[in-house]
């Protein structure tokens, strides 16, 4: 056997994950950027669809090639789709479906630091996302007013060492997974560092519509940490838990990383128990624990998405007649002003 220096080791890993970066950075930026792009490589006629498209939308259409590859394109309601098509729907004008339904403008304390609820802060930490979800309550967020320069990242700093309260910070955007491993490493250790901070979450969609993004060299940073890390996934549909996804948060688990989801619960998407049920027996088979099922945020240009509150209530209901309560996500709405997200799940509903 011919000996290997560790030294060596080291180069091959070195090289290893940086074809790996440049891979997902690659296909990052091969997915589709128009609503025409993305029918044609589905092979969709977009005269055969049951709804209109409003291709001039100034929130365009992003998708990833892996994303994508999830629709069946025989099926003009298939979930996925949905998701990412421009309907003409976008354009109607609906009561209490504003901009900025979180009033996050009013929270964010400083720019690209969000500070609503007392323990914790959100940093936008990147504007871009590797998917435009249609009904995304950050549609309308003025990213540019939000960028974090090195004047910036120092005043959010000093601005946590005031609050000694805080001891979790998010990271969220846009998508904290659209800045490089290089990038995302010295942001989580900068904020790892602080004394008061043991827990760093990160809230990504992208390991859902690009699982390669979770390279090596990512969960060497995470390896780094001394907080506890927590990644919550954001997947509303069991269509979207690729085998390649499944593979690609073995490493996360094995390294400590907690893993939850976030679903948004998506009128004619998954506004059905059955296939919720479904999604949290298939997220526990993956490792990821539910977390919360959102109502949606009263974004506007989202509002064909929206489920009533009563049909909310009465899913639940039935995923807890269905469900393990270890499996059973919290249903909850985002109120402005509310120290907390409210539960509007706390009493069964009669039938």
């Amino acid at each position: 056997m011919i000996p290997v220096s560790s030294a060596t080791l080291d180069t091959s890993t070195q090289i290893q994950a940086s074809e790996i970066g440049e891979s997902w950075q690659k296909l990052l930026s091969d997915g589709f950027r128009s609503a025409s792009q993305l029918l044609d490589y589905l092979s969709i006629d977009s005269a055969s669809l049951p709804y209109r498209l409003d291709m001039q939308t100034p929130f365009r259409t992003k998708v990833t090639r892996h994303f994508a590859d999830l629709i069946d394109p025989a099926n003009p309601y298939d979930p996925i789709l949905l998701q990412v098509l421009p309907l003409i729907d976008e354009c109607l004008e609906v009561a209490d479906f504003t901009a900025d339904p979180l009033q996050e403008d009013h929270f964010q304390v400083l720019p690209g630091l969000i500070h609503k609820y007392r323990n914790r802060v959100l940093i936008i930490a990147h504007q871009a996302c590797a998917i435009h979800c249609r009904y995304c309550f950050r549609r309308h967020f003025p990213y540019s007013e939000a960028r974090l320069s090195e004047s910036a990242l120092t005043d959010i700093e000093n601005y946590i060492s005031k609050h000694p309260e805080i001891n979790e910070v998010i990271f969220s955007g846009g998508d904290p997974l659209s800045l490089s491993d290089p990038a995302l490493k010295a942001l989580l250790q900068r904020f790892d560092k602080l004394a008061q901070i043991n827990t760093l979450r990160v809230h990504s969609r992208t390991p859902v519509v690009l699982p390669q993004r979770l390279s090596p060299a990512l969960i060497e940073a995470v390896k780094s940490l001394q907080s506890r890390v927590v990644l919550v996934t954001h997947i509303n549909h069991p269509q979207e838990l690729s085998p390649q996804l499944t593979q690609a948060l073995k490493p996360l688990a094995a390294a400590g990383v907690l893993l939850l989801n976030q679903t948004v619960l998506l009128k004619h998407i998954n506004d059905c128990s059955t296939t919720l049920s479904q999604l949290s027996e298939k997220l526990f088979a993956c490792g990821i624990l539910p977390y919360y099922l959102h109502s949606l945020d009263p974004v506007s240009g989202a509002a064909h998405f929206d489920v009533s509150e009563s049909d909310a209530q009465s899913i639940w209901n039935d995923m807890q007649a269905n469900l393990s309560g270890y499996l059973l996500p919290r249903l909850v709405r985002e109120i402005p002003e509310k120290a907390s997200k409210t539960w509007i799940n706390k009493q069964r509903v009669s039938k």
